[in-house]
């Protein structure tokens, strides 16, 4: 069967109403727009997003979270969006926010079979103790907040060192960008685009790529590809697009001394 999908609407067609989605991209970065946009044009709703952040207002995730469609979000920062500020704030969307390594290796290890791992990262902080917001109540108290997690001290190379027990991630559905894919479903990120766009594929349990590339089969080095085809059910051929920037940083030009 092949993994080519004529439209982004024909691979999200399936994606019902509650799924988890693993997201990859940071801020604007490697985002699946084309497949986000497909997904809002259809009515499913209710959705548990796992990304690095939420998009920005009116782009990627944000045109989700603008529409009402998010109701939980495990990400590491609010980013530059600031309706996901409001929403969390106002006690309408649930939000776990994880230290950005911590949500990398949990996407990681979803997808290589393991259920939980140590990591010292958040040992004496609200990661660990419990007691985060994860969600606000309409006056401003807190509604739910994290439970505490397990914590255990290991010696040897670590020299007698505390360490927090995190659970891995595994999602419904994953939405990736790459710039390349063969036909068997392997994938070539283009520089910073990699980002957590390799991670998230893994964690998806059906894992749908949008590709600027398609090339046939054993055209690829394999030295070149970054993530293997097994990972990789869908592949929706986007061509090149307009890249969004998510906060543009220009410097002065000097006159010249002449």
């Amino acid at each position: 069967m092949t993994k080519i999908y004529a439209s982004a609407a024909d691979a999200v067609a399936d994606i019902p109403s509650g799924a988890s989605l693993a997201v990859g991209g940071f801020g604007l970065c490697g985002i699946p727009d084309v497949l986000i946009a497909a997904l809002a044009a259809h009515t499913a709703t209710d959705f548990e997003v796992f990304s690095n952040n939420c998009g920005t207002d009116g782009h990627g995730l944000g045109i989700l979270l603008e529409d009402r469609r998010i109701r939980r979000v495990t990400a590491s920062y609010v980013g530059e969006n600031r309706e996901f500020a409001r929403q969390y704030l106002s006690g309408e969307l649930e939000v776990e926010l994880t230290p950005q390594g911590t949500l990398a290796e949990k996407l990681r290890a979803g997808g290589a079979g393991i259920p939980a791992f140590f990591t010292p990262s958040g040992v004496g902080t609200p990661i660990s103790e419990g007691g985060l917001p994860w969600r606000y109540a309409a006056d401003g108290s807190v509604a739910i907040a994290s439970p505490p997690k397990e914590v255990r001290e290991f010696g040897g190379a670590f020299g007698s060192k505390q360490f927090v027990l995190e659970e891995s991630i595994v999602a419904d559905f994953s939405l990736v960008h790459a710039m390349v894919a063969d036909t068997e479903g392997n994938l070539v990120f283009n520089k910073a685009a990699m980002n957590f766009n390799p991670l998230a594929a893994m964690a998806g349990r059906v894992c749908i790529a949008q590709v600027e590339v398609i090339v046939e089969a054993g055209e690829l080095d394999p030295e070149q590809v970054h993530l293997p085809g097994i990972y990789v059910d869908r592949i929706v051929h986007i061509g090149q697009q307009d890249k969004k920037i998510e906060k543009r940083t220009v410097s002065a030009v000097k006159e010249d001394a002449r």
